[in-house]
């Protein structure tokens, strides 16, 4: 699914979202190993990733290709600053009207509007695909990114009490949100 736009951030620079490609793929790794030394607040740990550059430039060839999933990426200065994405649920008939939603900021660049400006080209993607509703999970600590969704129309409809167990033994809870689409 192809997506493109340039906006003004909140500094005064332009940043632009689009989908990601193959060149991306050692700035997109690189992207993904920082977000998630940065925060607890994501999936997984850094020493997780398993994929190379290589890997990761195919998967976005594929997203791009794609007519109903999408990988964006933020680009600042020549720099990818965020990314985003959405990929359906299931392709079973009882729920290929689903699709999940994931964002990930560089903490340099928090409080521009990029998470903003993403979540929303997600959703426009989402909408442009089909989809009736999008989904995600957030940790319930994480009170910036939950209060952008709800401002986005997204509304809670359930709590995991124990859906991550960090590192050092502590559970997080995740609130479960949904946003119906106009498809």
């Amino acid at each position: 699914m192809q997506y493109f736009r340039t906006f003004t951030l909140k500094d005064g620079r332009s940043c632009t979202i689009r989908n990601g490609n193959e060149q991306d793929g050692q700035q997109l790794l690189d992207l993904y190993i920082a977000t998630h030394t940065q925060t607890d607040y994501l999936l997984t740990y850094p020493e997780e990733t398993n994929f190379t550059a290589e890997q990761e430039g195919k998967y976005l060839r594929l997203k791009a290709e794609s007519s109903d999933e999408a990988e964006l990426v933020a680009e600042v200065d020549g720099k990818l600053a965020a990314s985003a994405g959405i990929s359906c649920v299931n392709r079973r008939l009882k729920t290929k009207h689903r699709a999940e939603f994931g964002i990930a900021v560089d903490e340099a660049y928090k409080g521009l509007g990029i998470g903003r400006a993403l979540t929303e080209a997600c959703i426009e993607c989402a909408e442009k695909a089909g989809y009736l509703q999008l989904e995600l999970e957030a940790v319930a600590d994480n009170t910036a990114a939950i209060s952008l969704y709800i401002k986005e129309g997204f509304k809670e409809y359930g709590r995991n009490p124990k859906g991550f167990h960090t590192r050092s033994g502590e559970w997080q809870e995740l609130v479960l949100m949904r946003r119906e689409l106009n498809s």
